[in-house]
């Protein structure tokens, strides 16, 4: 499972963390892996799963 840059950068930018947004949008791939990014997604206060739900059925 892949999780969409797009999705994650709209969860951020709607709690006002832009400039966090700012950061995932320079750093990350466009489809993040939360295996390898789990831990900037935990810092984030992101839970990977609630992502997935949010984008709805993503291919990974």
């Amino acid at each position: 499972m892949t999780i969409s840059k797009a999705v994650v950068l709209a969860v951020l930018r709607e709690r006002g963390q832009h400039a966090r947004a700012d950061f995932v949008d320079r750093e990350l791939p466009d489809r993040i892996d939360p295996s390898r990014h789990g831990g900037l997604l935990a810092t984030l206060h992101l839970d990977p799963a609630g992502l997935a739900e949010l984008a709805g059925s993503e291919p990974a």
